[in-house]
């Protein structure tokens, strides 16, 4: 159909007026005319560009339903770094922060710009010469995702920004979020077509704005508060920043309405105090406050460290809470066998997430707790920390309420549980067996102060463990040269170079070899005692806690634990193939007193080293026959301090403990060789 100049100046109209009305209502919050004459100028265009499809272009308001489908998001790198917060988690830590800001720019009081801190997902929309061409994830602060299309259907966002002075570059920075009649909107609908429901607004927001598919990202309530800027090119930047954010804001960026200027830490205080209390009300989710000073200069002076700037943070709420019910209570082990008693919960939302398990830490938790299976227990989960039970609400305790019972044995490999005397964790002695453990213990094994496989990294282990090529430690000796170089990154050079390492490794000393065992507790100083006092492995295997405690370095703790270790008959099956695969070592003399020139002596050792790492001085000491521990006290003969040495050299001082700077230290042990 021919196009007039008539037809093309009235979607040109239309387009106008509809872009101005979404940023009096979106940005503003300021409406200038009804919803029903707002849809009939909608209908209006849509009509027209049905009848004349060469006038849709990109900025057109009827483009925002979604384009096609991707396969994947492209990647975006911010020219300037999104950086996280650093977080004040009570009226103490912000008081710090504000004594650090004025400190450093030397004034008695600071003017800060506040706004709520939103639940949602970060942002970065990039504008060239007023038009929307780029939006990315802040990923991991430097690279995010291409998210244009999906951000493009969002209302609340201006595909062209307002008014004549426009930088010809500007980065915008926000926050996506969903509000909660929208979130609340969208789980019903999800509940009526037996979907799954979203446990937050924070994770609906995300799911919608990462979707592929932008269609499905135009039928979420989703929007956008901008709190800052990031590339700005042709451009003039006020000197404050709360004039940045009320410019974007005449630019038809929406800001938060409840943002304010502050003087002082007080006014700081009772602005978070306000917003606190009137969180429940706020039409979206927010989880602190976030305070930034306002001088742009001052923001200069402060700068950064790590990935926070110096001069802004993030006031967290307190911790949120709720009752829900103790259904269950399961113990997982860990990698390092440490084993840990989860309770299973009674499904609850804490914070605007879906709880249903929490950590119990350990049998001593649960004794004072007193918490029994059946019980109504208070859930608080702080901020994104792992959900706490923080109390027992005994009124509510049923008749049938069962206590919780220690478990005997490990419910991965069926080892015996231990708990040593003065230690709250329960620990699975199945270290070479167990499978929770495998990996840990692998690794381990391998190490260069172990057997010191070379070419076996954590990485390696980790693909053995999961292609199943090895159970145990002694599976190791029996890998192939095709087995390994089938593997991801292994080819035939490389795997032929690690089965002769490993036959490299398979002679070692009784000390590395007990050492590799991982036993708890058991490090180089406690084996090479094993060794130097036992002389034979079987020695060792046979020992009783009372022989252990005999040998110099070995107290009640480890000696039960090495006890326990080799009672277990899967660590001994173990051992027993490592020695059938040809680990083996030199016999030694046995010896009841160490030789070395420092025999009996105790040291400690503190801060950083220059001349050598604390690693080496500890393997210098041990060979001359001192001990080296952790803490200091009445015995401990000698403190080596190095830079920052922290409270172990002022307690030294106390206790009359001589204190060896670097090179006091390298001349005791030249003269000691």
């Amino acid at each position: 159909m021919k196009l007039s100049a008539k037809i093309i100046e009235k979607v040109r109209s239309l387009s106008e007026q509809l872009n101005y009305h979404n940023i009096r209502y979106y940005a503003h919050d300021d409406p200038e005319i009804p919803d029903a004459e707002y849809d009939r100028l909608l209908k209006e265009l849509q009509t027209l560009e049905k009848e004349y499809p060469q006038l849709i272009n990109d900025e057109s308001p009827t483009q925002r339903v979604g384009s096609s489908p991707l396969t994947e998001f492209g990647q975006v790198t911010h020219s300037i770094p999104m950086l996280s917060l650093a977080n004040a988690m009570d009226e103490q830590e912000l008081r710090e922060f504000d004594k650090r800001v004025r400190q450093a720019l030397a004034v008695d009081q600071v003017t800060y710009a506040a706004e709520p801190k939103l639940d949602g997902l970060a942002v970065s929309l990039r504008y060239e010469k007023g038009k929307l061409v780029k939006a990315a994830t802040r990923g991991d602060g430097h690279v995010g995702e291409d998210i244009t299309q999906n951000i493009r259907t969002i209302k609340s966002i201006p595909l062209h920004l307002l008014g004549r002075e426009i930088p010809r570059v500007l980065e915008v920075r926000g926050e996506v979020f969903m509000p909660k009649k929208g979130f609340e909107a969208l789980n019903k609908k999800v509940i009526t077509e037996g979907g799954k429901v979203f446990a937050n607004p924070r994770n609906a927001a995300a799911g919608s704005l990462r979707q592929l598919d932008s269609s499905v990202t135009a039928k979420r309530p989703l929007e956008m508060i901008c709190y800052g800027i990031g590339e700005v090119i042709d451009g003039d930047i006020p000197d404050l920043y709360s004039e940045i954010i009320n410019d974007l804001q005449k630019l038809g960026l929406r800001v938060s309405p409840e943002r304010a200027v502050l003087n002082g830490v007080e006014e700081c205080l009772q602005y978070y105090a306000d917003l606190s209390s009137k969180r429940e009300s706020l039409p979206y989710e927010i989880d602190g406050i976030v305070f930034k000073v306002d001088r742009i200069e001052d923001q200069k002076k402060l700068g950064f460290v790590s990935r926070a700037p110096r001069w802004a943070i993030a006031q967290k709420f307190p911790a949120q809470e709720e009752m829900t019910s103790l259904k269950s209570v399961d113990f997982q082990v860990g990698r390092t066998g440490a084993i840990t008693p989860v309770a299973r919960l009674e499904p609850v939302v804490v914070g605007g997430v879906t709880v249903s398990n929490a950590s119990l830490h350990n049998m001593d938790e649960i004794e004072r707790l007193d918490i029994r299976i059946g019980d109504t227990v208070i859930l608080r989960r702080a901020g994104d920390v792992i959900p706490q039970i923080v109390s027992v609400v005994m009124s509510r305790r049923p008749s049938a309420a069962r206590k919780i019972k220690q478990p005997l044995h490990c419910p991965v490999c069926g080892s015996d549980v231990t708990k040593p005397d003065g230690q709250v964790a329960l620990r699975c002695s199945g270290g070479l067996y167990c499978a929770a453990q495998r990996k840990e213990a692998i690794k381990h094994f391998a190490s260069r102060k172990a057997m010191d496989i070379e070419g076996l990294g954590d990485k390696l282990v980790e693909q053995l463990v999961n292609e199943e090529l090895i159970h145990d430690p002694a599976d190791l000796f029996i890998l192939k040269t095709d087995q390994l170089s089938s593997l991801e990154r292994m080819g035939e050079k490389s795997a032929g170079n690690l089965v002769l390492a490993l036959q490299d490794s398979k002679k070692t000393t009784l000390q590395k070899f007990i050492y590799s065992l991982g036993i708890r507790e058991v490090g180089e100083a406690t084996a090479r005692a094993l060794s130097q006092h036992l002389g034979t492995l079987d020695a060792i295997m046979g020992a009783d806690e009372d022989r252990l405690i005999e040998i110099p370095d070995i107290g009640p703790i480890v000696a039960a634990n090495i006890v326990s270790f080799f009672k277990q008959k899967h660590n001994i099956d173990v051992v027993k193939k490592l020695i059938k695969y040809g680990v083996h070592w030199e016999h030694q003399p046995v010896s009841q007193t160490d030789a070395g020139p420092l025999d009996g002596m105790i040291f400690v050792i503190t801060g950083t080293l220059s001349e050598m790492t604390r690693a080496d001085a500890k393997e210098a000491l041990l060979r001359r026959g001192a001990k080296v521990t952790g803490s200091i006290s009445k015995k401990t003969n000698y403190l080596l301090v190095g830079g920052s040495p922290g409270s172990k050299a002022d307690k030294a001082r106390d206790l009359g403990v001589p204190v060896l700077d670097e090179k006091e230290f390298l001349a005791l042990i030249e003269k000691n060789q």
